[in-house]
């Protein structure tokens, strides 16, 4: 779709939300809308412009406007309009989901660039280092591959693998440690998110097993992310191989979500998510299990639903790796 069709595309949905004029920040969505400043993104049904005076381009008249979600508070009252606020995910959400092929080109690139990034664990020294060490270390890889900016970034050792949302703190990495690493980041504009699990030294006891059931919810998931398929039929099919694992109740409530311009986006593989899957949509599909003060292992990886089938933009996960220095 040019830059003209996308435009036309949001103004129709905009005429059927009712909605006057859309007031983006820096964003997703700003993003997808051409923005390239610092400054708003505007657009009515006659003009779209950068500007650092939002109100003074929205309609006199407007009823609704669509605000970006991540518009901070004093930005939003910065508006001084009459209008009915509103977010505007609602014009923009479901355009985004189905991704061009440009768009899926760049997405391949920087799922690329993250793995690239994870490749390198297995040359770094671990033993006896912190995790929050060993997490400066990759923050300075993800720059140095041309990271514009790193989303999140995860080293978590030990017991603290099963804490799913884990920041990296001063825990020594000690031999007979799992270990968790992931990278999330934006190259060029758009975002990946890679996690990989090792040991170091040797694995826990139990673990190995416990990794080859993560391994075959997401080669189950690969497989059943096809047109037509919904966000919830994914979602069970990870769930049902964890269930038959006896590992159940220690499954993560879902199994992924959309990347694109952001790093979380629609559609998410939860349950009771019914969009169904099409051509175009690119997830970080990422199962995972974790045992409360043993250990947990989640894998993830960015997979494109085509119309002959899914591919993965980056590699899929190996047999445990164990770190030997």
């Amino acid at each position: 779709m040019t830059p003209d069709g996308r435009l036309a595309a949001v103004r129709a949905a905009m005429a059927d939300g009712e909605i006057d004029a859309l007031v983006l920040r820096p964003s997703p969505d700003f993003r997808f809308l051409g923005g390239t400043g610092e400054d708003f993104l505007v657009v009515t049904a006659a003009a779209v412009a950068e500007t650092a005076d939002p109100a003074r381009l929205v309609p006199a008249r407007a009823r609704r406007v669509g605000v970006d979600p991540e518009m901070r508070v004093h930005e939003l009252f910065g508006l001084s309009i009459e209008a009915e606020v509103v977010p505007a995910t609602a014009v923009l959400a479901p355009l985004r989901l189905r991704k061009e092929p440009a768009e899926v080109e760049a997405i391949g690139r920087a799922a690329a660039a993250a793995e690239a990034v994870l490749a390198q664990v297995r040359e770094l020294a671990w033993f006896g280092v912190t995790e929050r060490a060993m997490a400066a270390r990759l923050r300075g890889l993800l720059l140095e591959s041309g990271c514009e900016a790193v989303l999140s970034l995860r080293v978590a050792a030990g017991e603290h693998t099963a804490r799913p949302a884990h920041r990296p703190g001063e825990r020594v990495i000690n031999p007979g440690d799992a270990l968790l690493v992931s990278v999330c980041g934006r190259w060029d504009g758009y975002c990946a998110e890679v996690a990989r699990v090792f040991a170091v030294a040797e694995p826990p006891d139990d673990f190995e097993a416990m990794y080859s059931v993560v391994l075959a919810a997401h080669g189950a998931a690969l497989t059943s992310m096809r047109e037509g398929a919904t966000a919830a039929g994914v979602a069970a099919t990870v769930r049902n191989v964890i269930d038959g694992s006896g590992y159940g109740r220690f499954a993560a409530a879902g199994a992924g979500r959309g990347v694109g311009l952001g790093h979380e986006e629609g559609p998410r593989l939860w349950p009771g998510e019914d969009a169904a899957l099409v051509a175009g949509m690119t997830l970080c599909l990422e199962p995972a299990i974790y045992v409360p003060d043993l250990f947990g292992a989640r894998v993830a990886d960015v997979v494109v639903c085509t119309g002959t089938g899914p591919v993965a933009l980056s590699g899929g996960p190996p047999a445990l790796h164990v770190l030997d220095r």
